[in-house]
């Protein structure tokens, strides 16, 4: 009677050959999955202005990870919550409060792995034109005033925070509540009259008036609020380690004594990057639910 053991060799040999392809193929699958960096971030400008903040900074990160940096502008703060949450992108350029929604919407899956320097002591500004009469929060009461998104932690969740504590209920206080979407068309909708008072990032009111695109002899600051944690890069948990902590490294490494650093740091008007943590936001949750923007 022939022996079955050639048969059954022949049988292995095929199986574990089958194994091996199965593997290579999953492997190649995960290393071509790896060779594209899904970027997007909050609107908080006009598209155009986030591709060119953000176009130097995505072929540095391109150097340093070895892999396709993909920048994607999303239509609103929801959108760029959304897309991180469901992974179809792996990093965001969060606002302080979309952070917090992504971490609820998420069930804790988003971590923060850098910040500006700036962000730690961050503030919001409310502006009017200087010809209003309006100097202060109070002077608000009655007035058609723009936030920006409702999403916004810098256009309109922490001003809406100093507004309560000062006494003043936005819903009830003011004759007509706008929302702008962006902070440069925050400012637009108070240099054009549209609106009489407006709050907003005040790195971008900086920006506009060193770059002259504002006539602060017209309109300008009246009120400045305290300081509170914001912006910060967030990637999903699901992320590999050894990939989070070289983009977390790339980013820290950025420095304003390099003719490259110094062009990112500038455009994400940035210092420099520091490490951050999911509980530096914690506030901003509080803040959130206080002012009934968190259900």
């Amino acid at each position: 009677m022939p022996s079955a053991r050639p048969a059954f060799t022949t049988l292995r040999r095929h199986f574990f050959g089958f194994v091996f392809v199965l593997c290579a193929m999953s492997l190649v699958a995960t290393a071509q999955a790896q060779q594209l960096l899904r970027v997007t971030t909050i609107p908080e400008e006009a598209a155009t202005e986030q591709m060119r903040k953000f176009g130097p900074l995505a072929r540095y990160l391109e150097k340093q990870l070895g892999m396709k940096v993909e920048f994607t502008p999303v239509n609103d703060y929801p959108a760029a919550v959304e897309a991180l949450v469901n992974k179809q992108v792996d990093v965001v350029w969060f606002g302080g409060f979309t952070h917090v929604q992504a971490q609820i919407r998420s069930g804790g899956k988003i971590i923060p792995i850098a910040q500006r320097e700036e962000d730690t002591q961050f503030r919001s500004v409310f502006i009017s034109q200087k010809s209003s009469g309006i100097n202060s929060l109070t002077d608000l009461k009655g007035k058609q005033v723009s936030f920006g998104s409702q999403s916004s932690t810098s256009g309109h969740l922490m001003p809406r925070t100093f507004l309560l504590q000062a006494g003043i209920e936005p819903d009830r206080d003011f004759k007509r509540i706008a929302y702008s979407g962006a902070h440069d068309a925050t400012i637009a909708s108070v240099v054009s009259g549209r609106v009489d008072a407006a709050a907003l990032d005040i790195t971008v009111w900086r920006k506009f008036v060193n770059e002259k695109k504002v006539d602060t002899s017209k309109v300008d600051v009246f009120y400045t609020t305290p300081p509170f944690f914001n912006y910060n890069w967030s990637v999903h948990a699901d992320m590999p380690q050894a990939l989070r902590e070289r983009l977390t490294k790339a980013l820290l490494d950025l420095d304003m004594s390099t003719p490259e650093g110094k062009e990112i740091l500038t455009l994400n008007r940035a210092t420099k990057y520091i490490p951050t943590k999911a509980e530096n936001y914690k506030g901003l949750e509080t803040a959130g639910r206080s002012a009934g923007l968190i259900k």
